[in-house]
Formats: C-alpha cells, structure tokens, sequence
C-alpha cells in the first residue's frame, strides 16, 4: 500500500487501509449483538467478517467481527499489531507457528480467550460441521498502522518474537500463574464466562473481578460480576476498553463531566465502548448476575506511558480505582448525582428485581 504522501491529510493510514479490506465497518459506541452482527465476505482472511471501529476507542485499537463457516478455515496470517480473541459461538481450533518452527494446535469453544503471539503466523479451523463460529477480536491495529504508515511493513514482516513466543510446547495449554491474587497471566482461558473470580468490592456492592495478562501483549483484560438489584460505581479511564456483556440484562450509563448521561441497554453479546474519560456506570435490575469482558489498554507487566495511574505513599494505582477526592476517577456512592440512584430504584421495581444496595447512602434516607 502506498502510504507516502505529498500534502496534509484528514485521515489516518489507518482508516485508508481498513477500507480497503473490502468488509462493513460498523462505528458508533454500541454495538447490540455482536453474534447476529452482519458480516460479509473477507478475501484477506478466507472467511466473513467486519470491522468495529467505535467512537470510545480514540483511534487507539479497534476490533473486529470474523465468522468461519462449516468446516472451514481461515488463511494464515501474521501481522505486527497485538490481538486480543474472544469466542462468540461454535467451537473448532488455532494453529500458531514462527517462520521454519514446529506448529501447535490448541482447541477452543464458546467462552474461550486467547491471542495469537506478536507476528507469528496462526490459522483458524471450524471444527463444526453443520455450523459456523464467530469471534470478536480486539487489535493495536490503528496506533501500529499509523505509527509505520507502511502497511506492508506491518502485514509482511519476518521478524521473529522469541520473547513473546519461542515455540514453546504447552504454551496454550491453559495453565497460568496467579499475579497478586486478582492477575491470570497466561496465553489461554478456556471459558471466562465460568473462570473463578474474585471479590473486589471498591467497585461496587458484590463485584467480583479477575484480570488476564495474556501473551506478553501491551493489552490486557478482565472479566467483571455483580449482583442482581446492585450497580457498579461510576468511573472513567483512556480509551479501547471494548466491554462484552456475557451474561445478564441491564444498562450503562455513559457521560462527559458536566454533560447530559447517555444510556445503553445491554444483553448477552453486547459491546460498549466508553469514550476516553467519559464516566460511566453499570446496572444490573436482571434476573441473574451480570457479567462482563473487557478487552483493552493497560498490561500490568506491560507498562504504557499513556496508562493514567497515580502514585500515593509511595504506592502505584490505577487513576480509576480512586475517589474523585483523592484525585482519582471513581464516584464514590456517596458523591453520585442522586437521580442515579432513583433511576435504578425504578428500574428495578419495573422489573420486579430486589434491591440489594442497603448500604448506599440514599438507601438510609
């Protein structure tokens, strides 16, 4: 592609290549159900599929929909931007190898998570024979591409990544190492809709988190719960968290300081993507507990410049974990806008779900 230009341009390298590709791009910050989300045919990948480039994402990442029909395959592929993989539906198996080294096969299904190591060569396989299987994927795609403006470069480069992946037998076996009691590090989760979680309670009322560190990659994820009749505190971050609902019925709320709250109601395969330091808030007024990946920004073996953290007694925090007071990006329930709450409250009772919020502090009044 030719990317060597002889005067100012309104876009990216990015936005020209991803043209080319040939398939729908979807934008917006919602996407309803990305298991139903149209898709077309994709010559570069040998299957179906379309891009997802939202409005939250900042141009920073992107992801993407494929769909590989009945017991077939996609071509390989490497490319120098990170991929974050999660199964939507059907099941089969990837293939991963580096240039002239051994190739192993791992088998995924509904739920799985997995990446393909930076710049090694991987080849999906449908191995249904009656039905297709989708993925979503999330990718640095954007920031690598406009950073090189040299797609060939990106899509065709033989450099090897022996610190990432060296070909080691095992490697998605599945197996991890638990990193401060609340970080999965490994290159493999056969299901996260099942993985054990733990309590994290400074989020909100019965939150349960786990966070992945996943093939040496800068991107990262984690998987969040919550109770029926409970909501998460609002909060706000950078950009490219792209939010997969993977269980339960409920909404977001989604706002700019100081301007009107925007909402979003959510089921089973949903994707939100809140906008760079947008606050937002999740509900759950369903009948079963929700549950949620997020595919993003923010490894913490893989430290970016740009990861918004501050530092207190000595002590390295996530800027969203901490109160508005303390200078952080978390509303505490206590400095919430009250209609919040009472908007909930409504929900709820509409709904005919419980209440389970007795602490918060308009529950007192």
């Amino acid at each position: 592609m030719e990317t060597r230009r002889q005067g100012i341009s309104d876009r990216t390298v990015y936005e020209e290549w991803v043209e080319t590709e040939g398939i729908p791009i979807v934008s917006g910050f919602f996407v309803e159900d990305l298991r139903t989300i149209p898709v077309e045919p994709w010559e570069r990948k040998g299957a179906f599929g379309c891009y997802i480039n939202l409005e939250g994402t900042g141009g920073t990442n992107n992801a993407y929909v494929c769909e590989i029909p009945a017991g077939s395959r996609t071509k390989p592929q490497r490319h120098l931007f990170e991929e974050l993989i999660f199964v939507l539906s059907g099941r089969g198996a990837t293939t991963v190898w580096q240039e002239g080294g051994n190739k192993q096969t791992f088998e995924w299904h509904e739920g799985s998570l997995f990446s393909p190591p930076l710049n090694a060569w991987h080849q999906h396989f449908n191995g249904q024979g009656q039905e297709p299987a989708r993925y979503v994927a999330v990718t640095t795609a954007p920031t690598v591409i406009d950073l090189f403006h040299n797609v060939d470069f990106v899509m065709n480069n033989d450099y090897v990544f022996t610190d990432r992946f060296a070909g080691e037998e095992g490697y998605f076996s599945g197996q991890g190492t638990d990193i401060s009691g609340r970080i999965w590090d490994t290159n493999f989760v056969a299901d996260v809709r099942a993985f054990q979680l733990r309590s994290r309670e400074a989020r909100g009322v019965g939150d349960k988190n786990m966070m992945f560190e996943l093939a040496h990659n800068t991107m990262c994820a984690h998987v969040s719960e919550f109770p029926v009749g409970t909501y998460k505190k609002g909060h706000r971050h950078g950009p490219g968290a792209h939010v997969v609902v993977l269980s339960g019925d409920g909404y977001s709320l989604l706002w700019p300081e100081g301007q009107p709250i925007k909402r979003v109601n959510w089921k089973v395969g949903s994707l939100v993507v809140p906008p760079s330091m947008w606050f937002h808030q999740h509900f759950n007024p369903g009948t079963e507990p929700a549950r949620y990946l997020a595919l993003r920004w923010g490894s913490r073996k893989y430290r970016r410049g740009e990861d918004v953290a501050l530092r207190r007694d000595n002590v390295l925090k996530r800027f969203s974990e901490m109160s508005l007071k303390e200078g952080g990006g978390q509303i505490e329930y206590e400095e919430e806008d009250p209609q919040i709450y009472r908007m909930f409250q409504e929900e709820c009772s509409k709904r005919g779900a419980r209440l389970m919020m007795p602490d918060h502090p308009q529950a007192k009044t």
